[in-house]
């Protein structure tokens, strides 16, 4: 495993090493240890399994609030995805900033996003699959979203006119989120 840190800081992608034969592949998906020793080892307490049937399908831009922000894990198994993480904390030099990350089934890629972002993805292939370990259960009470097209946030998706549930088409504007929620999201830091 190669851990990388992005542009954002706490966001690492983290590149498998599939080790190839006449049969296939053999890869460590996850080992303790080498986490351990990169600072980035999580108490996982749940795995989500997310699949999407066509192209053009976009989820997100999803967060939780504390006490139940969470660690995410991500990757895809199936297919591939246009994943997009943005800073929601407000003492984060990089606040209201986005970064993005191309993860597929064959460049074997996993991106942690830590706790105080949104995160979303947009399915490039017809059938995709993501996998997410978190670190904090699901509340319902405790979720918030981003508007996906959100012309502050300018975030650069790949399909001008995604597939998407009407719980994400009422996400809230960065505008709104900044006047109304981001307090919320103050004690994320010194944890």
């Amino acid at each position: 495993m190669e851990f990388v840190q992005r542009r954002l800081p706490g966001v690492w992608e983290i590149r498998l090493c599939p080790l190839r034969d006449a049969r296939g592949f053999f890869m460590r998906a996850y080992d303790v240890a080498l986490f351990e020793q990169a600072g980035l080892h999580r108490a996982w307490v749940q795995e989500n399994h997310s699949r999407s049937e066509r192209r053009g399908i976009l989820r997100g831009l999803h967060f939780q609030f504390p006490p139940y922000a969470e660690t995410k894990l991500v990757r895809c198994v199936r297919g591939a995805v246009f994943d997009v993480f943005v800073d929601l904390r407000p003492e984060s030099p990089t606040f209201g900033q986005w970064d993005s990350l191309v993860l597929s089934e064959d460049n074997h890629c996993m991106v942690l996003i830590p706790r105080g972002f949104a995160h979303g993805f947009c399915t490039l292939t017809d059938e995709s699959e993501v996998l997410y370990k978190v670190d904090s259960p699901y509340n319902r009470e405790h979720e918030g979203g981003l508007l996906w097209s959100d012309t502050t946030l300018n975030i650069q998706w790949p399909e001008p006119e995604p597939f998407l549930s009407d719980k994400d088409q009422q996400n809230w504007t960065w505008q709104v989120f900044v006047e109304q929620h981001a307090q919320r999201m103050q004690d994320l830091f010194g944890r």
